[in-house]
């Protein structure tokens, strides 16, 4: 079950200067940076509330943030929501017919395994799942 917006994803070119508008755009720093190497993307997390922005740059040619920023201008690129079974909420929206993206959850940012849900599936919306990684 989904029980919660854990986050939204937003992904810009230039992460320094990202990090710096939405630093005075929330009026707070982030709590976190970290580098992805299984994605090739550069993260960095402001906590709003329960939630989160998790702003994205990516890494190499073959990063999903740098193709996604080749045919779109920045913006949001996902929305996540928290899970506390990821593989039961992975079969059940299997089972009512999402496409996943990955047939096993993987290893995200912030202490998460994560799953996402293909956008033509999902009203042209790229989902993630995560779950807290104990």
């Amino acid at each position: 079950m989904l029980t919660n917006l854990e986050h939204l994803g937003v992904a810009v070119n230039d992460l320094e200067a990202a990090t710096a508008l939405y630093t005075a755009l929330l009026g707070a720093a982030p709590y976190k940076k970290e580098h992805v190497a299984s994605e090739a993307v550069d993260t960095v997390f402001f906590q709003m509330g329960s939630s989160k922005i998790e702003l994205l740059a990516g890494t190499s040619p073959d990063s999903a943030i740098t193709k996604f920023l080749a045919k779109k201008p920045e913006g949001i690129h996902h929305v996540a929501f928290e899970v506390d079974d990821i593989r039961a909420e992975m079969a059940r929206l299997k089972g009512e017919g999402f496409v996943l993206l990955n047939e096993e959850p993987k290893r995200g940012a912030d202490n998460k395994l994560v799953c996402f849900v293909h956008p033509k599936s999902a009203a042209g919306v790229l989902v993630e799942l995560c779950q807290s990684i104990k």
